[in-house]
């Protein structure tokens, strides 16, 4: 089992920052792959960004990629996910996901979430 809690989600103006941590605990951190997911009312689920455990691959969104960076600190326990030049299209509940397996871009392989940030984005 894993539990994961985000936060930093928030109000921001086009073109500035935030940052979201994703705190885990239940299993050792650096078994899992860590993904963002974001979501607004009506769609589906999106993948934003991955990174597996122990090699630190990254994988982007090209809807993001170039602004939104993904890392994280296994002897914290967190990742993080860094996002720049913020776009009103960018405004979600963003989700914090965990899977045991190699980095995946589909959310239904990934077994354990987080309750979710909403980020918004004002023109």
């Amino acid at each position: 089992q894993v539990q994961l809690v985000e936060s930093g989600g928030g109000l921001v103006q086009a073109g500035g920052s935030l940052r979201l941590s994703c705190v885990a605990s239940g299993r050792t951190f650096s078994s899992v792959t860590m993904g963002w997911f974001r979501q607004v009312p009506g769609k589906e689920r999106e993948f934003v960004a991955a990174i597996s455990g122990t090699d630190f691959s990254t994988y982007y969104a090209d809807s993001v990629k170039g602004r939104f960076t993904i890392t994280r600190d296994n002897a914290k326990n967190t990742g993080y996910l860094q996002m720049n030049s913020l776009k009103p299209e960018d405004t979600a509940a963003y989700y914090c996901a965990a899977r045991t397996k190699v980095a995946s871009i589909l959310s239904p392989e990934y077994g354990y979430w987080g309750q979710g940030t909403q980020v918004t984005v004002s023109s």
